[in-house]
């Protein structure tokens, strides 16, 4: 292949570089067909952790395996070209200590072909990142509202609404960014906190349930797509797939029952 045909894929540092700059372009993929349409137009692709709830029914993150997160990176590795791929490090892979969190961070960009991992936490996390972005595993980090948290937190619950907490929130953003990690994503947080925190730190700020002042945004494909039954406050729908795709399968479903289909256009002579 010429080199002026070749695709690069976008990489932590030019990540990084935009901090202020044209905002980021994120969202989730758990699948190679979708994360060849998504790669279009988003500047990173998170395998989330949220695939646990989003495809394989469970209440929350906490109960998914390391193993799952590996298939499922590795498929969307496999349908993108352009997008940096960041995949999530799901719950009891990384916490008990940096060692751990290295050989597990390790095995998914190793097996998968990702470019970055994803960890949640703030100034408790600083030791690990720092630990790993020295020994090559870039980091993007996630504080404010983090869903492997929700059993401690009490549910999923909006941060900063107590404004006497935000120097703990601010506290953790400035732990992340002096570790080393290239990005935070700030969830679940009250917009003036995270425009806040959005101009006291040196790296980009990705918004969900934040704020527009973010350097970046990211949601769940499945939500903004009208695939989630449920849909938080802070998801636009910019589809509502999920009604067409009950209307295509009840016609389907009516055509077999009334023997409509297969017609003479989908059979073999």
């Amino acid at each position: 292949m010429s080199a002026q045909n070749q695709i690069r894929r976008t990489t932590v540092p030019q990540i990084a570089r935009r901090k202020g700059g044209e905002p980021i372009v994120s969202l989730t993929s758990y699948h190679a067909h979708t994360a060849a349409i998504v790669d279009k137009h988003a500047d990173f692709i998170l395998v989330g952790d949220s695939l646990g709830m989003v495809m394989h029914g469970m209440e929350s993150t906490v109960g998914v395996p390391l193993d799952l997160m590996i298939m499922h990176g590795k498929a969307v590795v496999r349908g993108t070209k352009k997008a940096l791929i960041v995949v999530d490090m799901p719950f009891g892979t990384y916490e008990e200590s940096p060692n751990i969190a290295f050989r597990n961070a390790a095995k998914i960009m190793k097996e998968t072909g990702c470019g970055a991992v994803k960890l949640e936490g703030g100034k408790r996390m600083a030791e690990t990142i720092r630990f790993l972005t020295e020994r090559g595993i870039p980091v993007m980090a996630h504080i404010g509202l983090t869903p492997q948290s929700s059993h401690v937190l009490g549910g999923f619950k909006t941060q900063g609404r107590d404004e006497d907490s935000w120097p703990l929130h601010e506290e953790d953003a400035r732990a992340v960014s002096e570790a080393g990690a290239f990005a935070v994503v700030l969830e679940g947080m009250v917009e003036p906190l995270a425009a806040k925190i959005t101009k006291q730190i040196d790296i980009p700020t990705i918004g969900i349930g934040a704020s527009a002042e973010c350097d970046g945004q990211i949601l769940v494909l499945e939500d903004m797509l009208g695939l989630n039954p449920w849909t938080p406050k802070f998801v636009k729908v910019y589809g509502q797939l999920g009604p067409m795709i009950e209307q295509a399968v009840s016609d389907y479903a009516e055509d077999v029952k009334s023997r409509a289909f297969p017609t003479e256009d989908q059979v073999y002579r």
